[in-house]
Formats: structure tokens, sequence, C-alpha cells
């Protein structure tokens, strides 16, 4: 299923930092949680992975109802998270991005969060791939900015910190190298580190805010001013605003959950 970008808003440019704004419909929003957003919050792929490295233990009714259990869909999904699965399947479709692994499967505990980036993974350019970084907000507040964007543990902050903080981003680099060898992504990785270790500076930062109020350039052109100031010549950064329908985030991820328990067997 095809995900729309939706239209464009508003734009802020300050090289080499840039915030763009984009709308959906309702459609649009429907369509993007009944497919390719669904897959990602209840990694579909990952749990075909795991039924395939247990389809050679022998079975019987008992432990397929066990295992069913094991994988079924949770019984709640924080909006936060809706939002993260959803930045994750835009950049994906539209910046030529590349999450090889869903951070879900890292969670030692439901519902928790887990620290560091939000996204980790590959995006290509006109010189090929490289490292891309995303932090991911999602508010309701009817503030411009919401309070999500600046603070401590604000997007803002967090993408200063991915742009400034050599140990951070080395860190992420190993996190992806760990889980490279025997994927299908290992060459994309390889060539990626090439770039890496030739300047360790060299990445793709991106910021994605999700909001369902009425869109605003002061989200974003503050933080565009900000983050452009002493950035690295090698370092991109692309911070996007996608507005869903106004009050559509209040119970959205209750909605995801009911769907996908609908159309479970």
């Amino acid at each position: 299923m095809t995900l729309t970008q939706g239209k464009e808003v508003y734009s802020v440019v300050d090289p080499p930092c840039i915030g763009i704004g984009y709308k959906w419909s309702a459609a649009e929003l429907s369509a993007a949680l009944h497919g390719p957003v669904a897959a990602i919050l209840f990694d579909d792929e990952g749990k075909k992975d795991v039924q395939e490295v247990l389809s050679g233990v022998p079975e019987t009714g008992f432990r397929r109802d066990a295992l069913r259990r094991v994988l079924a869909t949770p019984r709640r999904i924080e909006t936060w998270r809706v939002g993260e699965a959803i930045a994750e399947t835009w950049l994906t479709a539209h910046r030529n991005c590349y999450f090889p692994w869903s951070v879900g499967r890292d969670k030692r505990r439901r519902g928790s969060s887990l620290p560091g980036p939000d996204l980790v993974g590959l995006y290509s350019d006109d010189h090929g791939d490289c490292l891309a970084l995303g932090e991911v907000k999602t508010s309701s507040e009817i503030r411009y900015p919401p309070r999500v964007m600046y603070g401590p543990e604000g997007l803002r902050r967090q993408l200063l910190d991915l742009r400034d903080n050599i140990a951070t981003r080395r860190t992420l680099f190993l996190y992806l190298a760990y889980r490279a060898n025997g994927a299908d992504w290992k060459e994309r990785f390889q060539r990626a580190a090439i770039r890496y270790l030739n300047n360790d500076s060299d990445v793709q930062l991106f910021g994605f805010l999700v909001r369902d109020v009425p869109p605003n350039n002061k989200d974003l052109r503050r933080s565009v001013n900000i983050l452009s100031q002493n950035c690295p010549d090698v370092t991109v950064i692309e911070i996007f605003a996608l507005h869903v329908p106004d009050g559509y985030l209040d119970g959205i991820g209750d909605s995801v959950v009911a769907s996908r328990k609908r159309i479970e067997p």
C-alpha cells in the first residue's frame, strides 16, 4: 500500500537545516493506520520471523495456542508509539530511508520507552548510503511550538545531541553494526560505514513531529534556525511536521488495536 506524502502547508529553510510541514486528510490517515503503520506497530515482519524460527519445533494444539498468545496483539498502544510508526513509514516512503531493526524488539518491559533515538537506520542520497538517525515527537498541545520541541528532553535538544555528540553517534553506529552481519542490508550498511569512518559527522538527521492541530510554521522555525548554527558541513538535518485532522490523536492507539483485533483469526 502506498503511503501518501500529504499536502505541503509551509516550509522553513536555513541551510543546512530545513523544516517542512505537511497535512494528511482523514482518508490518508486511515489508509496509513490500516496499512504500513499497523505493520510497524505490530511488527508483522518480526512475528513472521519468530514463526519461521519455531517452524521446526514439534507442534501440538497446546503449543500453537501458546505461541498465538505470545504473539497476540497488545491490549494497548500509546499515542507516541503511533507517532513513531507514522514517522518511520513516512520517512521510508518519502525520504529514501531504511530502518532495519524495530526498536520494539529491544524492549525488556511492555510499554517501556528505550533510551536513545527513536529511529536508527540508513539513508540514500546522491553520494550513496549513510547513517540515518531520527527523533520523533507527538503532540496535541495548542501551542506553537509545543513543549515537546524544546527543553532538556525536547526534539531540538535531542537533535543537537545527535549532531554534536561523537560518542552518541558511535554507539548508534555500533548498534547497527552488531545487527548487520548476515542481514540482507549488510552491503548497504558497509557502504554507509565507509562514509561514517571517513567522517563521523557524515550523517543524515531527521526530526519528526506529529500534530493534530492547525498547521503553523512556528512549530519548526526556531528549531531550524538553532540547528543550522555551527552545523558541520557534511551533516544534513531535516525536520518534518505531519498534521493529521484536528483532534484525531485522542485515542488513536486504542483505535488501531481495535481495528487489528477485528481482522485477527
